[in-house]
């Protein structure tokens, strides 16, 4: 039967992640990113788990604007550092870091490191008149000794998803979207939404 709605809440601000997950949702629902609804506020990340996080975020949304909504939260789990950055992927170099502040910080740790293998993990919370549901997107790689590719962001550079031979940075937008964590949970999403399970 699915959810008839012409647009969802995405709780972020951030406009790399609004664009690549519009385009996987396709256009007949429309994306408000926070600052489409007056959310110039930064949501705190408080929770010790990525679901936590996106919990967090979801519920922010939902609770003070009431608009049926949904927020991910992603992170990149390290074999070597005991999952490390994780939870913390997004400020891992430090408060107001850039992304190449948290690439470095990962490459300097994993310095001398034999075992370079990683995990990228997006979970995904979507509520829809007070239902709460989770999908996870997780993909297995390793990080790369130096960063690769102008393309993506975050720490998509030292990403190396197994059986590939680039890095997320240097595969297009749509090859990337066809295999990384965040498009296996915005697929679960969309399946979700198209039948309202």
């Amino acid at each position: 039967m699915g959810y008839a709605m012409d647009h969802l809440v995405f709780a972020t601000h951030n406009q790399d992640k609004l664009k690549e997950v519009q385009q996987l949702i396709g256009n007949h629902i429309r994306l408000l990113s926070l600052d489409d609804i007056g959310c110039n506020e930064e949501i705190p990340e408080t929770a010790t788990t990525i679901q936590g996080n996106a919990e967090i975020k979801a519920n922010f949304v939902y609770k003070h604007y009431q608009y049926n909504c949904f927020a991910d939260d992603t992170g990149l789990e390290i074999d070597a550092l005991g999952g490390e950055p994780g939870v913390y992927s997004a400020r891992y170099g430090g408060e107001n870091c850039s992304y190449q502040d948290n690439v470095n910080k990962v490459l300097s740790n994993l310095l001398h490191v034999q075992n370079r293998k990683a995990s990228f993990v997006t979970c995904i919370c979507l509520i829809i008149n007070q239902q709460v549901t989770f999908f996870e997107g997780r993909v297995k790689g390793t990080i790369t000794s130096q960063p690769r590719g102008e393309k993506g962001f975050g720490y998509d550079p030292v990403f190396l998803p197994d059986g590939y031979k680039k890095t997320y940075a240097e595969l297009t937008l749509s090859e990337k979207n066809k295999i990384s964590h965040r498009s296996q949970a915005v697929q679960q999403l969309i399946t979700f939404l198209n039948h309202g399970k």
